[in-house]
C-alpha cells in the first residue's frame, strides 16, 4: 500500500520533532507536550492514517504502512531528519520507522508501548476487531477507558476522561480497525538490535495495556536505550501525568552531544 498524505498540526520552530499518537486518539493527545517543545522544536503532531483528519484507506494496514506515511510527510515538508516521539501505537510506528527509514530518525522516544504482545497477541487483537465490527467503538469504550487511565485519575478527572473518550468513539471505524490489523501483526522484538537512534523508553507505572515489563524489554533490546517510569500513570501517560512526561521527553531531546 502506498503512503497517504497525513493531516498534521505544526507549531514552534527549531529541531523538527514528529509526534504520533495512540490508537483511537489523534494529534490532540499531544497538546501538553507540543506546548512544552514548541520553544525549541518544530513540532509536527500528526493524525495517523484512519484517524483524525487523515484519509481512511481500505483495510488492512500494516505498521510499515504507517511508518511510510510518516516518512512521506517528512519528505513533503522538506525535512531530512527529525526527532520522533510515539506513544502506544505511535511507539510501534516509531520502531518501524527507525528500522525502515533509519536515516530519517535522529532521537527516538517510545512510550507506553511494546515490541511484541507474544503468541496470544494476534488472537487478543482479533477479539477486539470482532467486538468493534459488532458494536462499533462504543462497545469497547469502557474497557479502553480503564486501560487508558488509572482508577485514581478517572475518579479525579472525569472531565478529561470524557473528552478523550468522546474523541475515541468518533474515530473512523474502518481506520481504527485497520490499525488494529496492523498492531495484531506486531513483532519487532528480534529486530530491536538494529535500531541505532539514541532511544528513550517511557513506561507508565500502572499501565495494564503495555506493562512496564514490555518497556523494559524494548530498552534491553535497543543498544544504549534507557528507561524512565512515570509513577502513578497508566497507558496514556502523556495525558495523565503531563508534567513528568513532558519533562522526561524534554530532557532527552535536549541532551545532544
Amino acid at each position: 500500500m502506498s503512503a497517504i498524505p497525513l493531516s498534521y498540526r505544526e507549531t514552534g520552530s527549531g529541531q523538527p520533532v514528529v509526534l504520533v499518537h495512540a490508537i483511537g486518539c489523534d494529534h490532540r493527545m499531544w497538546d501538553s507536550l507540543a506546548r512544552a517543545l514548541a520553544p525549541s522544536h518544530r513540532v509536527i503532531a500528526v493524525d495517523a492514517r484512519g484517524h483524525g483528519a487523515s484519509p481512511v484507506p481500505p483495510r488492512p494496514y500494516s505498521l510499515e504502512d504507517l511508518a511510510d506515511d510518516v516518512a512521506a510527510l517528512l519528505d513533503r515538508l522538506g525535512i531530512g531528519r527529525a526527532d520522533y516521539v510515539g506513544l502506544s501505537m505511535g511507539g510501534m510506528v516509531g520502531q518501524a520507522l527507525a528500522l525502515r527509514h533509519p536515516a530519517k530518525v535522529d532521537r527516538l522516544v517510545i512510550a507506553c508501548s511494546t515490541s511484541s504482545y507474544g503468541p496470544e497477541g494476534p488472537a487478543n487483537w482479533q477479539a477486539r476487531i470482532q467486538a468493534v465490527e459488532r458494536g462499533g467503538l462504543e462497545a469497547i469504550r469502557d474497557m479502553v477507558a480503564a486501560r487508558y487511565f488509572s482508577d485514581a485519575f478517572r475518579a479525579a478527572h472525569p472531565d478529561v476522561v470524557k473528552v478523550v473518550m468522546d474523541h475515541f468513539v468518533r474515530t473512523p471505524r474502518d481506520g481504527y480497525l485497520g490499525c488494529c490489523d496492523a498492531i495484531a501483526e506486531l513483532d519487532y522484538a528480534k529486530d530491536l538490535g538494529r535500531i541505532k537512534a539514541p532511544t528513550l523508553v517511557i513506561a507508565g507505572e500502572l499501565d495494564a495495556g503495555t506493562p512496564p515489563a514490555m518497556s523494559e524489554a524494548i530498552a534491553r533490546g535497543i543498544p544504549g536505550a534507557r528507561l524512565e517510569v512515570i509513577p502513578g500513570a497508566a497507558h496514556l501517560a502523556a495525558i495523565e501525568a503531563p508534567a513528568a512526561f513532558d519533562a522526561a521527553v524534554g530532557r532527552f531531546l535536549a541532551a545532544r552531544p
